[in-house]
């Protein structure tokens, strides 16, 4: 399964290998890599070279490291959630900027939306429908409730990601969408006549679905996204002037 690692490039070879054993199969989640004597001398490696190559190999998500008797580097499930890891990290941060992150969301979650409006079951609509009659509630409490009216915003557009079947963008959008609010709450204005046209575009986005009109909720979706991010842009515009 393994061969001597290039003397010249020792580490980055152990990690490599070790990885490519685990993305193609050869290694399965719950197998256990061969005994720490073992792999030192099919790598020439030193055990501070191997101890350390592992390390990096479970930071990725790949192996978990269990200590004692029964120990050893047992090969994990691969999850989108490993997808997003760094992507989560920059978002988390903000070092992704404002006008980045609205460009990617303007594309991908139009597309997202058709793809929904596509592939939609029953339950999956009155999923959306429950979400919106909780936007609703929402709103009728005023601005006194704009977070919990965020909340169902969020969890609509993540529905619909679920709803698309596609894991990547699901996962994507997750980590998106569980970091948002460190830019709706710096950049988006809280007022009342906001949720009020937001609920509407949620109302038209979910009818659409309904009716699988795939071009209109995907074109609601984009038209949606660009409000809520060109207010954001101009209040940075503001603050900066």
């Amino acid at each position: 399964m393994f061969r001597e690692a290039k003397q010249n490039r020792i580490f980055q070879d152990v990690v490599e290998q070790i990885q490519d054993a685990i993305l193609q199969g050869t290694l399965k989640p719950g197998d256990k890599l061969p005994p720490e004597r073992e792999l030192k001398e099919t790598f020439g490696a030193s055990r501070g070279t191997l101890r350390e190559a592992l390390r990096i190999l479970e930071q990725k998500g790949l192996i978990t490291i269990k200590t004692g008797v029964a120990g050893g580097a047992v090969v994990h499930a691969l999850t989108t959630d490993q997808v997003s890891e760094s992507l989560d990290l920059l978002i988390r941060y903000q070092k992704v900027s404002l006008k980045d992150l609205a460009e990617f969301r303007e594309g991908v979650e139009g597309l997202v939306a058709g793809l929904a409006a596509e592939r939609a079951k029953s339950d999956d609509i009155f999923r959306l429908e429950e979400l919106r009659a909780e936007a609703k509630t929402n709103l009728e409490h005023g601005i006194s409730h704009w977070d919990e009216f965020i909340e169902a915003d969020n969890r609509i557009h993540l529905t619909l990601a679920h709803i698309a079947g596609n894991p990547i963008y699901e996962s994507v959008l997750k980590m998106v969408y569980q970091n948002i609010n460190l830019y709706f709450g710096k950049f988006l204005p809280k007022e009342e006549s906001l949720m009020k046209e937001n609920f509407q575009d949620l109302v038209e986005i979910v009818a659409a679905v309904k009716s699988r009109e795939a071009a209109k909720a995907n074109l609601l979706v984009q038209n949606h996204v660009y409000r809520f991010n060109r207010l954001m842009e101009q209040s940075t515009q503001q603050d900066t002037n």
